[in-house]
């Protein structure tokens, strides 16, 4: 870290002391702003982790709908994103209209969202899901049919893994879904002694070479438990920090250089100084859409 962007961190530190306030930073953030960070992790961790606290104020670092789910889950809580720039392409592929009239067409059906999505499109689901706990959100509902948004590659991974019908929509993380075998053929020859951990938004393809297949939280657990010592990430090359900041002992390659989202690297350190002086970048969600996503995201945590 440069002497400058050291001091510019022990100034947000104060601040943040002084204003009553939690940092929170996805696993995809810059190392800078992992490192600045109170609590890191996947999305909805974040939020939930954040809930527990006696915070004033939450600064999201990471893309809108993590700042919106921290809304949701924190309406007691002034909600901070650095960079109101930053969004997510998978989240703006789908909209509430868009689900509410497809869901329709498929008789009522009920309708899993995935957590990387807006607190409108959360609003007119039935329940959300993470990558981690898909399969579980799926079986655990009665229905033989389900409508998944917006990841087809989550679905038809939830598909291979029970016996319902998952019917698909169309959307898709950039990053991840441009992952190719070739690639991974590559990074596996590359390092012949290492195991390839692919994340759910990675196509059937890519999963189907995969010695794991977990979330990002989930590759740090799994990363702890495995008595091997290298791997292969298949995700977001920002991975590599956190993981290596875990498991220091272990050696982590990325899959690809070209697994960069720019969205999650528009954060900046000046950023959430400027926020928190200025009080800026606040997220809110209307009432009546809080409600009803908080609905269905409770119904997720509440899965057994």
């Amino acid at each position: 870290m440069t002497t400058k962007n050291s001091t510019l961190h022990h100034q947000i530190r104060n601040l943040a002391k002084a204003k009553k306030a939690i940092i929170l930073a996805h696993n995809y953030q810059p190392a800078q702003i992992q490192d600045l960070a109170d609590l890191c992790g996947d999305s909805l961790e974040m939020s939930i982790k954040a809930a527990a606290t006696d915070a004033d104020i939450i600064v999201c670092c990471g893309v809108r709908f993590m700042a919106e789910t921290a809304a949701i889950l924190c309406p007691d809580k002034i909600v901070l994103m650095p960079n109101p720039d930053a969004g997510c392409p998978m989240a703006d592929m789908v909209t509430p209209q868009a689900l509410v009239r497809r869901k329709e067409e498929l008789g009522g059906i009920p309708v899993i969202t995935y957590v990387n999505s807006s607190a409108a499109v959360k609003a007119v689901s039935d329940i959300c899901c993470t990558s981690a706990n898909v399969v579980k959100v799926v079986n655990a509902l009665t229905a033989d049919e389900v409508l998944m948004t917006p990841d087809r590659n989550l679905a038809l991974y939830a598909a291979a893994n029970t016996g319902k019908k998952v019917h698909l929509w169309e959307g898709y993380c950039p990053f991840h879904n441009d992952l190719s075998v070739d690639a991974v053929n590559a990074s596996k020859s590359a390092h012949p002694k290492a195991l390839f951990v692919a994340h759910p938004e990675c196509p059937p393809d890519v999963l189907e070479l995969a010695d794991s297949i977990q979330s990002t939280s989930g590759m740090i657990r799994f990363a702890g438990d495995s008595s091997a010592d290298q791997f292969i990430l298949g995700t977001e090359t920002g991975l590599i920090h956190a993981i290596s900041k875990a498991h220091p002992e272990k050696t982590f390659f990325p899959v690809s250089d070209q697994l960069v989202c720019p969205d999650m690297k528009k954060t900046r350190l000046q950023d959430i100084m400027n926020c928190l002086e200025n009080m800026s970048g606040q997220v809110t969600v209307e009432e009546t859409i809080r409600i009803k996503a908080m609905n269905a995201v409770k119904k997720m945590i509440n899965t057994k």
